[in-house]
């Protein structure tokens, strides 16, 4: 090979003032760089001492990367017009004809090291650049040597930044080390780099340029983002235990650091309360749209709108991912692909491709504790890479985990709606007609994730016109709270159904709820233990109100006057705890008293305070309204928040009188010959209310019980008439042993009276009163005209 020549001329003062293109090829620097510097500055070695005229002989001389170069220079002075020295004209060549050897093993590492390194000037231009920094850039070295970086770059952003940090690298002398997101010309896709760049320095400290190696770790960084989205995914989804906004969080995960368009499709069976059904082999798929979501506002990839159904073909990549239970990704040009495409279009409005641009989809089901539930679908149009098998690894992770949310969802809304309607069965659809109290009611499942309680209430006719008001409340939430509030619900009908009084009913419930406790307990804790119970029995002839408590809230009363207060009094052990007495209040309300009862879900909550809470119930009681209806609806405004936590029970009655008119009452001598007078006064208070049409079945009613009453009971004895919805006969007296019916031989003398009783009356029973009992019995009445 032909050996290059190189000229440059020195002005007598030392100073380069020619440069040829030989030079720049032997040394690396090039005229702007050479011309006007000392001669001296280039050289690696000082010069021998010469004598003055011309000479050659070798010169080591530095080139621009910093390694030595040795030259054979012929030196010849140059004069000027009048013969004096001008300077010098240098001409060199290789001090070798011999060829130039070898790259070093250091220099072959440089050039074939996998990562991209490169070394530049302090003019942030290029001196080296190795084989794997060419492959990045993609173009030779030859096309990079001697320009500026900026120059070789299309990214202005990326070329500002990467310049930058050049700059500083060469100002400070200090190592910089950065990661750095952005496409690569010759890969035609965004790769991450981790960049190093440190600064080249001579024998005495002098920087003469900067390098750097790029690594890329665009493989890492994806791994760390898409573990930052399953960590994200971990929060964001399952906020609720809704369905559809799981389905909708679901969505938001994926679009778009994942996805451009995703959509989350679900069997039918899984918005619903049913079981699902064995999916068969081989078949087209039906789901139902519940989520989708776009980068492109208004969504228009989407074909299928929100809570419409699809159907899937065998052959399509939903049903075989739902059929082979894994992610199954499809591209463009692949079969199953460009026919899911066309489908999907023939599908889009008109004049709008739904898939135009799209060139990679992914299928990924959604399955939880063994079964599918539906299918995630990922589609990918602005982001340039295809779906690989890494991204089906990190899908398969995020539905996992997201349909355990759903199916969570999917079992609380199950679990929920069956206790809701277990609960509904168990409390009284439609209260029953009595003239003791007007009455109106509300029920408000708890909304919290907690579930359904076990709040209930009862309105229970008595005998003589009385009435009880009954609100409960059940520890727990769920379906075993409402089974046990049915059960102790039954519990106070029965009780209620033998008249007891409040305080020993409740202590009666007391022991029934210690029993089944300890029955169905086995050592855990059950539903029973800690339930709470108030019990009031309203007399409206009396006007009497007694009630007792079992861990439960007092009710409040509003009297006539306008005002409302607390009634006052000494709440129980809630039921199951057992060992202390109840205590039974009584009042004497005036007719059209307001009695509220209700649940502690109204106003006890651990963001309320409840003595403020108690104070807004009784502001609102004493709002005017309407009815007891629009009372109750007022109620609820003023003391709930928006989101109850817990269940809520109230219920509002109005108190009736029944006056003289319907009531007549006689005092009866225990002697047999009152009975007659007994019977003829029943009957003309009958005449004077106009049941004259009863009298004949009155009258055998009361000569057999005023009979019994003086013949086995003890004084006093009294006789009481009630006309209400029915009539109502009663007989008190001083024993407290209560009869019962029994068949009577052929024989017999007596045991026949209530027996015919009996079968006279509409219904008929006994309670104990605190003088003694009272036996009571009902007779329709027929509405006049």
């Amino acid at each position: 090979m032909e050996q290059v020549a190189a000229a440059a001329v020195v002005d007598v003062r030392g100073i380069v003032t020619g440069w040829s293109e030989g030079a720049r090829l032997l040394t690396g620097r090039t005229a702007q760089d050479a011309v006007g510097r000392p001669a001296a500055d280039l050289l690696a070695e000082p010069l021998p001492a010469r004598a003055d005229g011309a000479w050659s002989g070798p010169v080591v001389v530095r080139h621009r990367d910093g390694h030595p170069v040795t030259l054979t220079v012929t030196v010849c002075p140059v004069l000027g017009p009048a013969g004096e020295p001008a300077g010098l004209a240098l001409t060199a060549r290789p001090a070798s004809p011999d060829p130039a050897p070898g790259p070093t093993v250091a220099e072959r590492a440089f050039q074939q090291a996998s990562m991209s390194m490169s070394v530049f000037d302090p003019g942030q231009r290029y001196l080296r650049v190795n084989d794997a920094a060419c492959q990045v850039m993609g173009v030779p070295e030859e096309a990079l040597l001697g320009r500026p970086f900026p120059e070789t770059v299309e990214d202005a952003e990326h070329s500002r930044g990467f310049n930058w940090h050049l700059r500083h690298v060469c100002e400070t002398g200090r190592p910089v080390r950065y990661e750095s997101f952005t496409g690569a010309p010759a890969l035609n896709r965004e790769h991450a780099w981790s960049i190093e760049m440190w600064p080249v320095r001579d024998e005495a400290g002098t920087i003469l340029g900067t390098a750097l190696a790029a690594l890329d770790s665009t493989e890492q960084y994806w791994a760390r983002e898409r573990l930052a989205l399953l960590n994200e995914a971990a929060v964001a989804i399952g906020t609720t235990l809704d369905v559809v906004r799981t389905a909708e969080e679901m969505i938001g995960v994926m679009v778009p650091r994942f996805a451009d368009f995703a959509s989350v499709d679900l069997f039918d069976w899984v918005l619903g309360a049913d079981e699902p059904p064995p999916m068969p082999p081989g078949e087209e798929v039906e789901l139902r749209r519940v989520a989708h979501g776009s980068v492109t506002d208004g969504i228009p990839e989407a074909a299928v709108h929100l809570g419409e159904t699809d159907l899937y073909p065998a052959s399509s990549p939903v049903a075989r991912a739902l059929r082979e239970g894994r992610a199954v990704i499809s591209q463009a040009g692949e079969p199953p692909f460009m026919r899911w495409v066309e489908e999907r279009n023939a599908r889009a409005p008109k004049g709008r491709p739904h898939r135009e641009g799209v060139h990679s989809m992914m299928a990924v089901p959604l399955r939880a504790r063994g079964t599918t539930l539906g299918v995630a679908v990922a589609v990918r149009v602005a982001q340039p890479d295809d779906y690989a098998a890494d991204d089906a690894v990190f899908a398969e992770e995020l539905a996992s985990r997201a349909a355990v949310c759903v199916d969570n969802a999917r079992r609380f809304a199950r679990e929920r709606t069956t206790a809701l309607t277990l609960q509904h069965s168990l409390l009284p659809r439609g209260l029953p007609g009595q003239v003791a109290v007007e009455v109106a009611h509300r029920y408000l499942p708890s909304g919290s994730t907690a579930g359904i309680g076990g709040d209930w209430f009862d309105v229970i006719p008595l005998s003589g016109s009385r009435v009880a008001l009954v609100v409960g409340d059940v520890v727990g939430h769920g379906i075993p709270s409402a089974a046990t509030m049915g059960r102790l619900r039954m519990a106070v009908r029965t009780l209620a159904d033998v008249d007891l009084p409040p305080d020993e009913l409740l202590t009666h419930l007391d022991d029934l709820v210690t029993h089944l406790a300890a029955y169905d307990g086995g050592g855990e804790e059950v539903a029973e233990l800690g339930a709470t119970c108030l019990y009031a029995v309203y007399d409206p002839v009396t006007r009497r109100l007694t009630l007792a408590s079992a861990g439960h809230p007092a009710p409040a009363v509003v009297l006539t006057d306008g005002t409302s207060r607390l009634v006052r009094m000494s709440p129980g052990p809630p039921l199951g705890v057992g060992g202390l007495p109840f205590e039974a209040v009584e009042l004497e309300l005036a007719e059209g008293t307001v009695v509220a009862l209700y649940t502690d879900g109204l106003i006890e909550d651990r963001h309320r305070d409840v003595d403020r809470s108690t104070t807004e119930l009784c502001n609102a009681l004493t709002a005017p309204v309407a009815s007891l209806d629009a009372l109750c609806d007022t109620v609820l405004k003023a003391v709930l928040p928006e989101e109850p936590s817990d269940d809520v029970a109230l219920l509002v009655a109005r108190t009736r009188a029944l006056g003289a008119e319907q009531v007549a009452t006689w005092d009866v001598d225990p002697d047999p010959a009152q009975v007659a007078a007994t019977r003829q006064a029943a009957t003309e208070q009958l005449a004077a209310w106009g049941l004259e049409e009863t009298a004949f079945v009155t009258e055998l009613v009361v000569s057999e019980l005023v009979t019994n009453a003086i013949r086995y009971g003890e004084p006093p004895i009294q006789l009481r008439l009630i006309r209400d919805r029915t009539l109502i006969c009663e007989v008190s007296d001083g024993s407290s042993t209560s009869p019962h019916l029994r068949r009577a031989h052929a024989f017999d003398e007596g045991g026949r009276g209530l027996l015919l009783v009996a079968q006279l009356c509409q219904r008929w029973g006994s309670r104990q009163t605190g003088r003694g009992k009272t036996i009571w019995c009902e007779q329709t009445l027929t509405p006049s005209p």
